[in-house]
């Protein structure tokens, strides 16, 4: 029977900049503390750990962790060819990093520029560059997908954006690891977007927003999160769920925050 496992994104953190002053193992600490299984880490937050993925993973068997996924986003959002090359050197890195992991998957960050000219050919440079780095992931046994977002430049946002983009990913190559939050910030109906591409979804974030796009804590913003779950359930989904936490609770204190939603999602029996 399929199991839907639950992590924590470190994004909490990321989001303080640099106000948050602690080490990797921290955050660590406070994940396993919570009663997460998995953690999702980005190479912002991974440290000086990028380079000793065996170190890591002993880090995260002293705790009872598993990584579930490495994130790695560009400051241009893969849509410079001025940058792919930098690009490019960046994701080989992390794949060779997350291949020392089981189940190693690799989520790549939405195409991102600030203005919105030229749209279709600054996607297909970002989408030449997931289906690039898709292959030399299933050469090293990686699994890699793409993870759009919501914030400012996004140019993965409505329906038919979402479309462009999976109909031109490779899907032997690239999945797709969406995020309820991002999903309904972006004018998107959550489950529409979700039943439209569940075959493609091997990677999940549960977050949730207000109607007015506010970041809220799990469970108390718009987000339908009861019925995806049981939408990926019905589908015989066994990835991971991620709950990502970037409500203005969480600036405050991230750790109750993280600890809140472990328990709603909990209740819900996950």
């Amino acid at each position: 029977m399929a199991r839907i496992r639950v992590a924590c994104q470190t994004y909490t953190w990321e989001m303080l900049g640099d106000a948050w002053q602690g080490q990797p193992t921290d955050l660590l600490d406070l994940i396993a503390a919570a009663g997460y299984e998995g953690v999702e880490i980005t190479n912002t937050m991974i440290g000086d750990f990028a380079g000793r993925p065996a170190e890591f993973a002993d880090e995260l068997r002293r705790r009872e962790l598993r990584l579930a996924c490495f994130a790695y986003a560009s400051p241009t959002g893969f849509t410079d060819p001025d940058r792919a090359e930098a690009d490019l050197a960046g994701a080989c890195e992390a794949l060779a990093f997350v291949s020392h992991f089981p189940e190693p998957r690799l989520g790549l960050g939405g195409a991102a520029h600030p203005s919105r000219g030229n749209l279709c050919a600054k996607l297909d440079q970002a989408i030449g560059f997931y289906n690039q780095i898709g292959r030399l992931g299933a050469q090293q046994g990686v699994s890699v997908n793409v993870h759009p977002h919501s914030h400012f430049g996004s140019l993965l946002e409505s329906a038919d954006e979402y479309a462009y983009l999976l109909d031109r990913l490779n899907p032997e190559w690239v999945s797709f690891g969406p995020d309820t939050g991002h999903i309904v910030r972006g004018g998107q109906e959550l489950l529409a977007c979700l039943q439209r591409h569940i075959s493609r979804i091997t990677h999940l974030h549960l977050k949730d927003t207000s109607a007015d796009g506010t970041w809220q804590p799990l469970g108390q913003g718009v987000c339908d999160l009861p019925t995806v779950l049981h939408l990926l359930e019905e589908a015989g989904y066994d990835g991971w769920v991620v709950a990502e936490e970037e409500s203005e609770a969480a600036r405050s204190d991230g750790f109750a925050a993280i600890c809140r939603n472990r328990e709603y999602l909990r209740g819900l029996g996950y």
